[in-house]
């Protein structure tokens, strides 16, 4: 066990019934999300929340001494967004994991930041429901989390990101609205509104950085009554399926999932799940369809002819489930199949659909230019890539030139009209990058933003803008 420092003393003694973790081995464990290289402090303690009330109650007592504050849920973000800082203090919200209200009239759930993605799934499907944001850490990854990066998933090419799900929500702040530690409300229960300006809107995405999210109203739609049609295309290269990517577009076919997976991803899930899948192919494009009925069949049969005129060496309506579901998993699969391997620096570009084969080209060319491997996955039908830069545990010559092709992937993909991040964060990993795509006058009000709303730079501070 580490030791208490004076101050951390008093921050316990204001803290009564709550237990500040200082074990060196638990600190460790609750410091760092998923990010491979991003930089994390040293915090002088952890604290496991449960309630509204707490984390005011710990938010107040932290800025009494200027201890920064930082939120983490289950830790699966991949830009650093949720490394501890020096000195501050992590607040774990894993165990606000209760859903406080489905409301089937209405189609909306309350929960709390630590709702589980795929919990929440469930639990509205029994009402008949569905909500849609679905990334590919749903398994384990939280609501509050997907709040933070406004994250998106498989589905949102047609059913939209987290931000279009949110009607409302709670935060801990201080500044303007009150000391720190001031519980506020934003936002509302129906389905449109346009009273005031949309602070829901602002706190999506923030990453954290303006005040602590402790209670989420999120919209519902009804649950899908058709099984999707799932269609596969076989392409000789990442950049040929890119091509039927923006063919798909063109044609004004709009799937449910569009994902691109290469073979290196698909070699990787299979040699860690044994899922009987096939990597002849180097690259795989797997698209759903849930129109119902025969119009789904017709689009079904469409969508796979544009793969064959792109230049598919094949692509087929899959009429096994099983096989379907394979895919889907594999595809879901493939950032910790990757990750077995080795360190992964992840990419998290996102472009618009038409330049989706010029950006696969230059993620090539990228890596064959400083001698790395570079796998892809991507939700390619929204423009959203996530390279796999992957090197040998311990090659510091690898390390530095994965880092190069990091930054070149982001130059590329703002010279395409794209952005730095489309569902990740920015967090600690991509701030340059940011910095480079942004407008200085939007940055500045950015800036501004943060500073009124948080004055002393108490919540997650360093990450994003980097006050």
């Amino acid at each position: 066990m580490s030791t208490i420092d004076p101050g951390d003393r008093s921050l316990a003694a204001d803290l009564p019934g709550l237990d500040l973790i200082t074990d060196s081995d638990v600190l460790d464990s609750l410091s760092h999300d998923d990010a491979e290289w991003a930089p994390t402090g040293r915090p002088v303690g952890a604290i496991r929340a449960r309630t509204t009330e707490e984390v005011t109650a710990i938010v107040a007592a932290c800025a009494a001494r200027r201890i920064p504050v930082v939120a983490r849920g289950a830790g699966t973000g991949l830009s650093g967004g949720a490394n501890a800082v020096d000195g501050g203090l992590i607040l774990d919200l894993s165990r606000m994991n209760r859903i406080v209200e489905i409301d089937p009239d209405n189609m909306i759930a309350i929960v709390q930041p630590g709702v589980v993605n795929d919990d929440l799934k469930a639990a509205v499907a029994a009402h008949g429901l569905w909500y849609p944001p679905d990334p590919a850490s749903a398994p384990w990854s939280t609501i509050g989390g997907n709040v933070a990066t406004n994250a998106g998933g498989l589905c949102c090419l047609k059913y939209g990101v987290t931000r279009d799900y949110v009607l409302g929500l709670q935060a801990v702040v201080g500044g303007p609205a009150g000391p720190y530690g001031t519980a506020v409300r934003a936002g509302r229960r129906t389905t449109k509104g346009v009273a005031g300006y949309d602070l829901v809107g602002l706190f999506v995405g923030s990453e954290g950085t303006l005040g602590v999210v402790t209670e989420v109203t999120l919209r519902l739609r009804p649950a899908r009554t058709a099984a999707p049609r799932t269609v596969v295309g076989a392409f000789d290269n990442v950049v040929a399926a890119g091509n039927a990517v923006a063919a798909t577009t063109r044609a004004g076919l709009l799937p449910t999932a569009l994902e691109l997976l290469d073979r290196a991803c698909l070699r990787a899930v299979e040699d860690w799940k044994h899922l009987g899948l096939s990597a002849t192919a180097e690259a795989l494009l797997l698209a759903q369809v849930d129109t119902p009925g025969e119009a789904g069949h017709d689009e079904a049969a469409a969508l796979a002819q544009v793969f064959r005129d792109a230049g598919a060496q094949w692509a087929e309506h899959s009429t096994d489930e099983l096989e379907a579901e394979a895919l889907f998993a594999a595809r879901r699969l493939a950032y910790p199949a990757m990750e077995r391997l080795g360190p992964v620096l992840t990419e998290d570009v996102c472009v618009p659909r038409s330049a989706v084969p010029a950006m696969l080209a230059s993620i090539e060319a990228i890596g064959a230019r400083h001698g790395i491997a570079i796998a892809t996955v991507a939700h390619a039908g929204d423009g959203n890539l996530h390279p796999l830069i992957r090197t040998r545990t311990g090659d510091e010559t690898a390390r530095e030139a994965a880092q190069k092709a990091f930054d070149e992937i982001l130059t590329e993909a703002i010279a395409l009209g794209g952005t730095v991040t489309g569902e990740h964060g920015v967090g600690l990993l991509k701030r340059a990058g940011m910095r480079q795509e942004l407008d200085p006058p939007a940055l500045s009000m950015m800036q501004a933003l943060k500073r009124t709303l948080d004055p002393l730079d108490l919540f997650n501070p360093g990450k994003v803008i980097g006050l």
